[in-house]
């Protein structure tokens, strides 16, 4: 376990400050959550490693630096209430439940989502909720969100995850096919305005989008 640890610190280190991830809390909360719990016992010496890491039911559970960067484009604040779209192993739900006061997560895959439930509960993260269903389509019943970020990409940005935002919300999501390059885009709700950034290459699972999805 102390290896463990000392691999946790030498991610924030090497992956991320190397990297330009220079928010305090944002490297506090990477250094203290277990990523190694996050993922299946036969990969769990490779928990920090720089890469993305295969998980149950064939997902996939980001590298350290794309859940970081993410985080920091959302600009997540303390009392912020934040949707995220794609549980998979839970590890990006544990680092926002950190940053923001309600972390709220969809997934479409039971097993995975009772895998996540079961890490939050021992783990202790009592501000994440949790929902079984199509995250194309958000969580419209708790709605507006101050910042969502989508963990698969889509082809399209879904509107209901639009619509959904608060004035000057922000949304994080991967878009493109899963055969060529996705960009990483951030949008910013001003209104009826949304403002969209391109923040680079990226290679996510697709998003698996219920009959609305665009």
């Amino acid at each position: 376990m102390a290896n463990l640890q000392d691999e946790r610190q030498r991610m924030v280190r090497q992956q991320l400050l190397l990297r330009g991830i220079s928010e305090r809390r944002i490297l506090e909360v990477m250094g203290q959550v277990p990523r190694e719990r996050f993922v299946p016992a036969r990969v769990q010496e490779l928990a920090y490693a720089d890469a993305p890491l295969t998980i149950e039911e064939g997902q996939t559970i980001s590298q350290p630096y794309v859940v970081a960067l993410m985080a920091h484009k959302a600009e997540i604040k303390p009392g912020d209430r934040v949707l995220e779209i794609g549980t998979g192993s839970g590890y990006a739900a544990a680092v926002l439940a950190q940053l923001a006061a309600q972390v709220f997560t969809v997934e479409r895959v039971p097993s995975l989502l009772d895998s996540a439930q079961r890490r939050f509960q021992e783990l202790g993260y009592n501000n994440i909720i949790t929902r079984l269903g199509d995250g194309s389509q958000g969580w419209a019943e708790e709605a507006p969100f101050d910042a969502i970020i989508v963990s698969a990409a889509a082809a399209q940005i879904p509107q209901p995850l639009c619509d959904q935002l608060t004035d000057w919300g922000r949304l994080v999501i991967p878009v493109g096919p899963l055969d060529a390059e996705q960009r990483l885009l951030k949008i910013v709700r001003r209104g009826t305005d949304f403002r969209q950034q391109n923040l680079g290459a990226v290679q996510f699972v697709p998003l698996v989008c219920g009959p609305r999805c665009p």
